[in-house]
């Protein structure tokens, strides 16, 4: 490893000057012809309705208007993990905001005038917005076909109710863990929505061609899932995957709401019956917060059994999720957490229950951290609590608990090698933990909080990835793969990965945006996988092509391929150590041998990598039996906060995160992460608040009400680290960090207004007004 010369280093982003100089070009900036049409929504006004009528007479008299379309024209079902939901609502409406028809014409304002025209009569039904009156026997039930509904063999949704997936993990003797107990806490944490809130919003164009060859361009984190479920609802029209193309340009900010499948199906669905025009659809910001998706809301009620010597007996964690009207997504979010509930700790017995409900609020799905955020937020603030009545140093309880490699996990499979512990001992260092700060202003006070990270990519035991590399005459790379940047350096780390491998720089390398008709199949680009799953493609495809240019080399100079290697864009010979036949020379135009014939052609490697060793076959009430997750990312954090107590107004004074990357392929990438990552999760604990109002109405679908930080709010200090330890199987020992990088937010924040006020806050967000009225009550009482 120190002899890297590509991996390791803080190279430049390869997309970087395109971005900063404002080249690139996202979806809605590209030109699409003269023919473009509009599409202009008609939304549901009711949170829980069926449908009486649709009235779009008058909207298709409109003059200027092309089409209109309800969901008569696409009576058909998609959904990733779980088909929930209709193209345009059919029988009944689930929320406020759902798309119930749209207008389609060649000028937008024309198609958003004849939208209001169309009528749409409902019969209103009782509408549910909390989660726990979902669960209750009596529930209204929001999807009455629940049982009939195409889903993954790993969900268990139960027909008849509301519970859309029941992810049951046991493990060892729960009852005789808290009899054993010398102190046992239980308490409940409340975490709502959150909205993802990128820059760019969801955009997609559709274009059927006059031959019915269907292409279309979208903002998105996952191309060919997404071409695999276009063509599984269109398939009635006859579509199959020869005749659905999708095409991704550069997209701005995603961090999970735009993996899966959500609007896009609308340009795709309308463009098929529109053929030789594209068809434009786009979000305005404020239907980018109430139609897309949105993080879970979750209930968590969590209890801990431990020693008085502060080893844990057992853990009891029933949560309870919000997933909106649709759980086609949100639900692999709670099976995720269902797995790993126990946060990176040792328990010998255990109890998790992790049930996705369905409510009459804009449906749930990925977001970064996916859960782990919401559940770590109660649990590593349990353990605070814990600490503070055993009289122990929480970071003391922490290490004593902690996971280690070869220990079972909840599922029964060994955890993988971390360095959990060497970034606990970094952060409690840089933090000065055991060091009291003293406030200047003596109305304020300072307190510490600290927590763990933890999170496993969630994703299908099938998940994989493919790479070509072909190299041009002058040995430069194209690297083709169907992972997204969004931000965090993919492009740049898979280069950096072929550079190490094939000598040649990452300045002579280009890595491609996926188009499904060109670039080998991702999964999607979510779960923190990329870098592990894909990076290992790209390796392999380096591997393949190198295998090609010594077999060439063999074959031309009769020189034995054990003794090739490649440095400096050439290959050389360890038995003839003169020798030296640069890249550019022979890559595509092959080698001439003394007869005049050629040997070789032009270099074209190709790489796989899929993770055979997980499977979902599990006993469905225990989860155990099976292999889950290909491994966890492991870390920890710290923070110094100090707080107004008259007011509850909070500054950030330092903030420190230690990342376990395994291998950093590039390290200011991994820095940039941390530092980002913690923004964000800052931004959820203390800024967003979701507000809708009894009908089911979002209220704040805007950045004026929507509160996220600017550069004002930025911590005093960040300090990133980086751990490695490195992952067995991952590309020079890496794996993936993009959502460990927030999950420590929320409970440090908490534990540190604990520390220096002596209230525990178990609601989030946790706004000053908050702070300030809880720390008021203490002091009345």
């Amino acid at each position: 490893m120190d002899k890297l010369k590509y991996v390791g280093k803080p190279v430049v982003r390869i997309d970087g000057k395109e971005k900063v100089s404002g080249a690139t070009r996202f979806t809605d900036d590209l030109e699409y012809g003269q023919n473009m049409l509009y599409a202009a929504l008609v939304e549901s006004t009711e949170a829980h309705a069926l449908i009486k009528s649709i009235d779009t007479t008058e909207a298709e008299k409109y003059r200027g208007v092309v089409a209109v379309f309800t969901g008569k024209d696409f009576p058909y079902k998609f959904g990733l993990y779980m088909k929930d939901r209709y193209i345009f609502a059919m029988d009944r409406v689930r929320f406020v905001g759902e798309q119930v028809a749209a207008v389609v014409s060649r000028d937008k304002r024309i198609a958003e005038k004849a939208a209001k025209l169309v009528k749409v009569e409902y019969d209103p039904l009782p509408a549910l917005f909390d989660q726990m009156e979902s669960l209750k026997n009596d529930a209204v039930l929001i999807h009455p076909d629940l049982g009939e509904y195409v889903h993954v063999p790993w969900f268990f949704p139960q027909a008849k109710t509301n519970i859309a997936h029941w992810r049951k993990t046991r493990q060892g003797d729960i009852e005789k863990g808290f009899a054993e107990a010398d102190y046992i806490l239980e308490d409940t944490y409340r975490v709502p929505r959150y909205a993802h809130c990128p820059i760019e919003t969801h955009a997609a164009v559709g274009l059927c061609d006059l031959s019915g060859r269907l292409t279309v361009w979208a903002s998105s984190q996952s191309p060919h899932t997404q071409r695999n479920l276009f063509v599984e609802a269109l398939a009635p029209l006859g579509f199959t995957h020869k005749d659905v193309r999708v095409i991704a340009p550069p997209i701005g900010g995603g961090f999970g709401g735009k993996a899966g499948v959500s609007m896009e199906i609308l340009a795709a669905a309308m463009a098929t019956k529109l053929r030789g025009n594209p068809v434009r659809v786009i979000w305005s910001r404020e239907r980018e917060f109430y139609n897309t998706s949105q993080r879970l809301g979750v209930i968590a009620k969590l209890k801990i059994g431990v020693k008085n010597d502060g080893m844990f007996t057992a853990i009891d964690h029933r949560l309870y999720w919000d997933a909106g009207a649709s759980a086609e997504y949100g639900a692999n979010v709670v099976n995720a957490v269902g797995l790993s509930a126990t946060g990176p700790y040792r328990f010998p017995n255990i109890f998790i229950d992790s049930v996705c409900l369905y409510t009459n609020l804009p449906p749930c799905g990925a977001y970064r951290g996916f859960g782990y955020s919401e559940f770590m937020f109660g649990l590593e603030s349990h353990i605070n609590r814990i600490a503070t009545h055993l009289k122990m140093d929480p970071v003391t309880l922490r290490k004593k608990n902690a996971i280690q490699e070869g220990d079972i996990l909840a599922y029964g499979v060994p955890m993988n090698p971390s360095g959990l512990l060497k970034a606990i001992d970094a952060v409690e260092k840089e933090i000065e933990w055991s060091k009291k700060v003293k406030p200047i202003d003596s109305n304020k006070v300072i307190g510490k909080g600290f927590s763990l990270i933890w999170k496993a990519p969630a994703m299908p035991p099938n998940a994989s990835s493919a790479a070509f590399i072909k190299f041009s005459e002058d040995g430069s790379l194209n690297i083709l793969v169907s992972g997204m940047d969004m931000g965090q350096g993919f492009l740049t780390v898979m280069a950096q990965i072929a550079a190490e491998i094939l000598t040649v720089p990452v300045s002579k390398i280009r890595t491609e945006n996926p188009d499904t008709d060109r670039n080998p199949y991702e999964w999607q680009t979510v779960a923190s996988h990329v870098t592990w799953s894909c990076g290992n493609a790209v390796r392999n495809a380096a591997i393949n092509a190198r295998d090609q240019i010594f077999e060439i080399v063999e074959r031309a100079c009769d020189l034995p391929k054990d003794e090739l290697y490649l440095k400096d864009e050439k290959v050389k010979c360890k038995a003839k150590p003169e020798f030296e036949l640069p890249l550019k020379n022979f890559v595509i135009d092959g080698i001439q041998t003394e007869d005049g014939t050629f040997r070789g052609g032009p270099i074209l490697g190709k790489g796989i990598f899929m993770p055979e060793f997980t499977s979902a076959n599990s006993d469905p009430e225990t989860s155990q039996g099976g292999h889950p997750n290909v491994h966890y990312t492991v870390g920890a954090a710290a923070i110094i906060l100090e707080i107004d107590k008259d007011t509850g107004e909070m500054h950030v004074k330092k903030v420190v995160e230690a990342i376990d990357a395994g291998k950093a392929i590039n390290p200011d990438l991994v820095k940039g992460q941390i530092t980002g990552g913690l923004l964000q999760g800052l931004s959820t604990v203390l800024y967003e608040d979701m507000r809708y109002d009894e009908k089911g109405k979002l209220l704040n679908p805007n950045f004026t009400d929507y509160k996220i930080p600017t550069a004002k709010d930025i911590p005093d200090e960040i300090v990133p680290i980086i751990i490695e330890v490195p992952q067995p199987d991952g590309p020079f020992g890496a794996r993936g960090v993009g959502e460990h990088t927030m999950i420590p937010a929320a409970p440090m924040v908490a534990n540190a207004i604990q520390d220096a006020l002596g209230v525990r806050i178990k609601t989030m967000p946790i706004t000053q007004e908050k702070v300030a009225m809880t720390y008021l009550k203490k002091k009345e009482k």
